[in-house]
């Protein structure tokens, strides 16, 4: 039986962007584009009036920013999913865009085959982090348990399993963790395994949604 392709808004306040981003996206078989946006009220009516299952959002747009128009998207339209493509790759933009209903994060830096890729997760109802915003939320995360904010969290890990849980939200398997820690493939399954018990946790995106309910991220910083 056929999947059904993923129904795309693209928003962006820039034509060249919106334009390049329809010819790439227009080439993958199971994506189709339905609408397209130019600043963030726009966004929003569009979203009510075409239920997209994904929106590629842009953050810094004129008259109403990605991240305001991601929280009334999300508030209108809570099954459509958001994935943000930016070229801010700092803190206070990323934590803002989560907080908003974001379900993804990538910088427009990123490799197409990684935008594409994010878009079928956010439309599985996955987390997509690319691997520098993914060590950034980690590390904020660790920095907390370290710090006592949260010290039942974290205090089980030993040193060890704290650079793999790093490795491990940066996107690396286990074969390349093993290689950057000088540790047998073994070795890096026990400590995920160790690590995922812990914490309670079963795939790498829980531990990003677990940081953020639990209040383990500063948003106001």
């Amino acid at each position: 039986m056929a999947t059904s392709r993923v129904r795309l808004l693209l928003v962006d306040d820039h034509a060249v962007v919106r334009s390049g981003l329809r010819m790439l996206l227009q080439a993958e078989p199971d994506l189709e584009i339905v609408g397209e946006a130019e600043n963030g009220a726009q966004a929003v009516a569009q979203a009510t009036a075409l239920q997209p299952d994904v929106v590629v959002m842009d953050i810094s747009m004129p008259d109403m920013n990605g991240i305001e128009a991601t929280r009334r998207i999300k508030a209108s339209c809570p099954s459509t999913a958001v994935l943000a493509l930016t070229v801010h790759e700092d803190a206070p933009y990323f934590f803002e865009m989560l907080r908003a209903g974001a379900s993804g994060y990538v910088p427009k830096r990123a490799a197409p085959d990684d935008l594409v890729a994010a878009i079928h997760a956010v439309r599985e109802g996955e987390v997509f982090l690319y691997p520098s915003v993914a060590k950034m939320l980690v590390q904020d995360y660790l920095r907390r348990a370290e710090q006592g904010e949260r010290p039942s969290v974290c205090d089980a890990l030993t040193p060890r399993e704290r650079e793999v849980l790093t490795l491990i939200a940066e996107g690396l398997r286990n074969q390349e963790i093993a290689d950057r820690l000088v540790l047998s493939v073994k070795t890096v399954d026990r400590h995920r395994e160790n690590i995922m018990r812990k914490l309670n946790l079963h795939r790498r995106v829980d531990l990003v949604k677990y940081a953020i309910e639990k209040g383990l991220i500063d948003m106001d910083t």
